[in-house]
């Protein structure tokens, strides 16, 4: 039931997640890079510290008693994760909101899940269990998927004249697009590592009396800090260079409309992770897998809700075709590797135990920056 209870939360997350980019639609008259620090600001630093707050026992002395390393590394990574979610709004921007999300979190899925793994070489062990090989095939079906909505997305770029591409997205690039997809989907991945090197965090947390199902939330506080970091400089940078200060001032854009349809994209955005920290803790140990569910369900939520606002307008059978088939692979894939976990938590107690050390398996997400760290 708890492996359930998981997979269901990780499908909020997804949605939260999948549907964040829709009120900056609503925004208008604003620069990229102002309403991008606009929700950013609530995406990446008030929501995380009301809900901590809300959520966590002793945020502040929690955080306070933190060890200097973890806090480190969880800062880094968030701020390395932030230089993906730059481009992330990049991709959107030229591939739409269902192609943008395929390919970006697609790679960002391939990164996450299996990279750690081979960091800590638990790879080969990994697959010597019937869940461990059931969940990388889940993954496999989940990048076929994307693949296949890359290809739908080729076939719409060669179908479509100009002025039917922009008519459902104004600046589709499908070149520009995908290169920065790819690097945002390879930096992205990172929010993965942040979240496990919190894991001491999270941990003392629950000794100060934090529900479990919380406490990952205690590490969102400081991931998301580094992520603010980067984004914010960045878009005050663009900010100073695009003369776009005037944006917040601007007394012909309606601001006060647009702060609230940014700071309801941030809360949106954040909802993702407040549902992937509680998912998190409910897939034991083979919790390094929900990083696929995440990102697949926010692939099938962005596809769908690109279907629905027309984003494939004018595309053939053959695209919409090919399109659907995509989306239905990467569906599918959640319940493969949704049925991997339940593999895994019905397995036997000696089965859990790895050959070289006899410990638990428990946190196959990645360790890596907590192993440097001790080094």
């Amino acid at each position: 039931m708890a492996v359930l209870w998981g997979v269901i939360l990780h499908a909020l997350g997804g949605f939260a997640s999948g549907s964040f980019y829709l009120p900056y639609k609503k925004v208008k008259g604003w620069a990229w890079e102002s309403y991008w620090l606009v929700g950013g600001i609530v995406s990446w630093l008030v929501a995380p510290i009301v809900l901590g707050l809300a959520t966590v026992s002793d945020l502040f002395q929690v955080l306070g008693q933190a060890s200097g390393s973890d806090l480190g590394w969880v800062y880094f990574w968030g701020a390395m994760w932030g230089l993906g979610g730059l481009t992330f709004g990049l991709a959107m921007r030229y591939l739409g909101l269902s192609l943008g999300m395929a390919v970006t979190l697609g790679l960002c899925a391939v990164f996450g899940t299996v990279v750690p793994p081979l960091w800590k070489s638990e790879f080969a062990q990994l697959l010597g269990t019937p869940s461990g090989r059931m969940i990388l095939i889940g993954l496999a079906v989940c990048v076929m998927g994307i693949l296949i909505c890359g290809v739908a997305g080729m076939m719409k770029e060669k179908s479509l004249s100009t002025e039917q591409k922009q008519a459902s997205i104004a600046e589709f690039d499908l070149r520009k697009g995908l290169l920065v997809a790819v690097f945002s989907g390879i930096m992205s991945a990172c929010m993965s590592f942040g979240l496990d090197a919190g894991q001491g965090i999270a941990d003392l947390a629950v000794q100060h009396g934090t529900d479990p199902l919380y406490k990952n939330n205690a590490i969102l506080v400081v991931v998301l800090l580094g992520g603010l970091t980067t984004n914010g400089l960045w878009c005050l940078y663009l900010n100073f260079k695009n003369k776009t200060f005037s944006d917040y001032t601007n007394v012909s854009a309606p601001v006060a409309r647009n702060i609230f349809f940014c700071a309801l994209a941030g809360l949106t955005w954040y909802l993702q992770f407040f549902f992937y920290g509680m998912g998190d803790t409910q897939l034991g140990d083979y919790r390094f897998s929900g990083w696929t569910l995440h990102m697949a369900f926010i692939i099938t939520f962005s596809s769908l809700w690109g279907l629905y606002l027309h984003e494939w307008r004018g595309a053939n059978r053959p695209t919409m075709r090919t399109v659907a088939i995509g989306i239905l692979a990467v569906v599918f894939s959640t319940v493969i590797v949704g049925y991997g976990n339940y593999l895994g938590s019905e397995k036997p107690a000696e089965e859990a135990k790895l050959p070289e050390t006899g410990q638990p398996q428990a946190r196959t997400s990645t360790d890596a920056p907590a192993m440097l760290a001790r080094q």
